[in-house]
This record gives structure tokens, sequence and C-alpha cells, in this order.
């Protein structure tokens, strides 16, 4: 392509006022292409106007009203799945109705388009869709080389949309500085709707009427939380609906908690002394090195390990964790995404990084917690894609190091063979947490604070009765720790109805005896 023409053509074909409505009408009436679906795409006006009349100009190309050939290469900018689909097919229908290239289109996706003859069978296509730019981090420095040189050997009478974030299409263009301006001069903005758009919409989608008392709610809610959102618009548009549809409500406003609050909750977790320590130490630290800043205090590595029985409290000290470091604004989102092996290992050739960067994706911004760790040591299991989720999470912990943090958990002694293993884990881990086994003592205390949490009233006899169910289960393999005591709590709950189904005098209604206890049906531990 000549530049220097394609300057001129766009100064005055696409630097022209914006299509009017009576142009929409005449491009219409002479070809099968809806000019005006354009309109109902979340992109900026600008964006909307240069889209109308890029396919204008591929409307004037094929009636030989425009003699020179452009080559388009679009840049969108979104994180909107359905304007992205929609962008695409827009574009299609556009080709397909101009026939502005031939035909034949391909998606190169960076996660799974993962060899360069892969590459090389895309690029044989007109129409080509770059996505997943995330992806290139997973590539080694051959294969991107190979990629862009094939894409600048491609640019010729293809049309290519390249689509992602700004920090990613940044990243992608940062392999060749001149390849933005020479080669995709045409960028679309996409657009969250407004409040009020939202509104509508919702209301539609759950036919919720305006007059009933629950779209009040909805406004306000709405009104409440859609301008900090921190996931796209799509997904926090449908599972306001979700909510709507089943709940007929909308979902509670959560509040934060002051620090105050967060360890209240911490410190009143049963036992667990180590860890509740080490939590003050860091908190301590971090808060020193926010105060004071002058001093020279090196940066936080809060990547973890949790070592402990299962039971123990792992899950419990990840979320409150999650709290601390979103209170002390170390993570974006107070969220926890909690995982294990088989979330991150596929079954296939070249399916486990991809399977493992949505997982990273889903928990960017906030802290990934992976049970059962030592499961993605190959020497643990036959799958041999294991060692590619350890290498795809190693690079994500290092890459994302201020917006994520990872806690992988499991048996001590499993654990510690799997670090042992891998060296490029241990050199991310900043903290390691050991969670020791409940005392007798503190599983009955753990029993008595469900209890009197639920309203009962617990016998003497019955805590004694409990011990000894304690005493006679506690060797047992795979003994649960809290799980064990939740599970006998349950299932004393269950016979104690049964025991009382005659009765109705309330303190007898709210008294736990010795005949209550049971274990009956509870199977394995774990």
């Amino acid at each position: 392509m000549n530049n220097d023409y394609l300057a001129d053509v766009y100064k005055d074909f696409f630097g022209s006022p914006i299509v009017s409505e009576k142009q929409e009408e005449e491009v219409a009436s002479r070809t099968a292409f809806p000019l005006q679906d354009v309109d109902t795409l979340l992109l900026d006006e600008e964006s909307k106007d240069l889209l109308k009349k890029i396919f204008e100009y591929m409307r004037k190309y094929h009636e030989k009203e425009e003699e020179r050939y452009l080559d388009f290469h679009f840049v969108l900018k979104s994180d909107n799945t359905e304007t992205i689909h929609r962008f695409e097919d827009l574009i299609k229908q556009a080709i397909s109705c101009y026939q502005y290239v031939g035909s034949g289109s391909s998606v190169i996706s960076f996660y799974e388009v993962d060899t360069i003859d892969k590459v090389k069978e895309a690029f044989s296509k007109n129409y080509i869709i770059i996505k997943d730019i995330k992806g290139l981090y997973l590539r080694d420095e051959s294969y991107k080389k190979v990629f862009f040189h094939l894409l600048e050997e491609n640019l010729d009478h293809k049309i290519i949309l390249l689509e992602g974030l700004e920090d990613e299409i940044t990243y992608f263009f940062e392999f060749d500085n001149t390849l933005e301006k020479k080669s995709f001069p045409f960028c679309f903005i996409g657009k969250d709707p407004d409040v009020q758009d939202v509104y509508q919409e919702v209301l539609d989608k759950t036919l919720v009427d305006k007059e009933d008392p629950l779209a009040i709610q909805i406004l306000d809610y709405i009104s409440l939380t859609y301008p900090k959102k921190e996931i796209d618009y799509p997904s926090y548009r449908d599972s306001l609906c979700r909510e709507i549809t089943f709940q007929h409500t909308v979902p509670k406003l959560e509040t934060d908690k002051t620090m105050d609050e967060i360890f209240e909750q911490l410190n009143e977790l049963v036992g667990l002394e180590k860890v509740k320590k080490t939590l003050h130490e860091l908190v301590d630290y971090m808060s020193l090195k926010d105060r004071a800043k002058d001093l020279n205090l090196k940066n936080i590595n809060l990547h973890m390990v949790f070592l402990g029985n299962p039971g123990t409290g792992k899950t419990t000290v990840a979320r409150i964790i999650a709290d601390i470091l979103y209170h002390l604004k170390y993570i974006k989102q107070n969220k926890l995404i909690e995982v294990s092996s088989k979330d991150l290992v596929a079954e296939y050739v070249g399916q486990t990084a991809p399977k493992t960067m949505e997982v990273v994706e889903r928990a960017r911004g906030g802290v990934l917690f992976i049970d059962e760790a030592y499961a993605l040591a190959s020497k643990n299991n036959q799958n041999s894609y294991n060692a590619e989720a350890i290498a795809t999470l190693i690079k994500a912990m290092e890459d994302y190091r201020d917006d994520l943090v990872v806690i992988f958990a499991g048996y001590t002694k499993e654990m510690q063979d799997f670090l042992d293993s891998n060296s490029g884990i241990v050199s991310r881990i900043g903290y390691t947490l050991e969670f020791d086994d409940y005392t007798e003592d503190e599983l009955v205390e753990i029993f008595a604070g469900m209890m009197k949490k639920a309203g009962f009233i617990v016998e003497d006899e019955a805590f004694l009765e409990l011990r000894k169910v304690i005493q006679e289960n506690k060797d047992t393999k795979n003994f649960g720790n809290a799980r064990f005591i939740r599970n006998v709590y349950e299932k004393t709950i269950i016979k104690h109805a049964a025991n009382t189904k005659n009765k109705k005098r309330k303190k007898i209604l709210c008294t736990i005896t010795k005949d209550d206890i049971s274990v009956e049906n509870m199977g394995a531990f774990s």
C-alpha cells in the first residue's frame, strides 16, 4: 500500500463529514448490507462514523465508484465480548456483501495457535482476526519473531482485525513501533453504556416493570455499583440479571471492612497462633512501608505457600488475606479464586497453557488459591501436561507480580516434596505459613462455637461424648480437623431433630445431649 496515497484518501474521504441518515438509506437501498447496525455497537461516535465510512468505501470500490483498493487493517480496543463478536460479524458481512477480499477467514488466538505452521495456515486466509494477545507472553522469542515477520508479509489484500485492551494493543505494537501507524491506521474504541441504558437493558431482560418497586432498587444498585465495576459490562449485566430473575431482588451491597474488623475475624479463629503472628507482622511491615516513604524498604513478595492437613483453616485464612490485601490496596479487587490442579491441567496437547491462563486472568487483581497444589508435581501425576501448567503459573507470577497473589496449599509433606522439586516456584514464594492440626480442646471449642451460633446449649456430657468421638477418629487417615467437626455438628443436629421430634418444650429443643452426638454415615473424613 502507498502510505502517501492512503493519507490523501483518509483526509479526503475518511475526514469528510459524518455519513447522513439519507446516505445510509441510499446505501441500504442499493445493497443488502445493514449499515444501520453499526449504530448498535458499543463504540464511541467517532468509531461508528469511521466504520460507516469504511463500509461506504468498500461499496464504492465494489461498484467501481472508487478505483483504488485500500487495505483495511483494524484495531478494536474493547473488553466487551458482545461488541467484539458483533464487530467481527459486521466486517465479515461487509466483506461478503461487497466482495472486498476473497472468501475464507481465520482466528489467531495466541493461546491456541501455538506453532508456526498454524500461524502460516491462518495467514493463508483473507480475513484474519488476532486476539488473546496476552497469550504472546507464553510464546518464545523465535515464535514472536516469525509471527511478526509473517504479519508484515501478509498485509496486502487482506483484512486484519486486532482486538484487545489498551495495554494489550500497546504490548503488541512494541514489537514494531512503526507497525501501528503504517499498517493499522483504523482504530475503534469500545465504550460502556451509561447508567440509564444499563437500567433499561436489565429491566428488559428480567421483565421487571418500571412501576414495580423492585425497579427502584435496581436503579439504585446500578447507580452505586456500575460506575466502579471491575468486570466487563456483559458479565456485570448478566450477573445482576441472574440475581433478579432467580431471587427477585438485587445483590446485597458489600461494605468495605475496616482493618480492625478484619483482624477481629482473624483473631476469632480457634488456634492458628503461628499463622496469626505471621499475618500481624506482615501487615505491620506493609503499613510501615506505606507510612515511611523515605525508608529504602524492598518490595513485598506476597506469593505464599500454605502447609497443613485438611480442615486446618487454610481456605478461611486465604479469604481473610484477600480482605487484608484489598484494604491495604495491594490488590485491586477483593476476590479469591479457588482452584485445584484439574482446573489448570487439560487433557490434550496445546490446551493446558490456555486453560491455566484463563484461570490466571480470572484471578488477576485478586488472590489465586490453588488447593492440593502438590498434584501438579509430575511424579505425583501421570499427566505429562503438569509441567506446562507450572511453567505458565511461574511466568504469570513474574509478569503479573503487581496484579496477582498466588497461594499454593496442601498437605505439609506432599507440598514440601513439590517445592523441593521445583526451584522456579520456590524462588517466587515470599511467605510460607504452617497450619498445625487442631488440638482436642480446640476442636471442642470449634464445635461449641458452631452450636452457640446456631442457638443451641450443649450439655457437659455431650462434650465428653464429643471428646470420645474425636479420640477415636483423630488418627484416621485424612482426618479432616475442622471439617470433621463440621460433619459431626451437622450429623448431631440431624440426630437431635429425630430425638426431639415429639417434644415441644423450648429448653429440650434447644439443648444438645450426649445421645445427640453422632458420626453416623460420615464416611471418609477428608
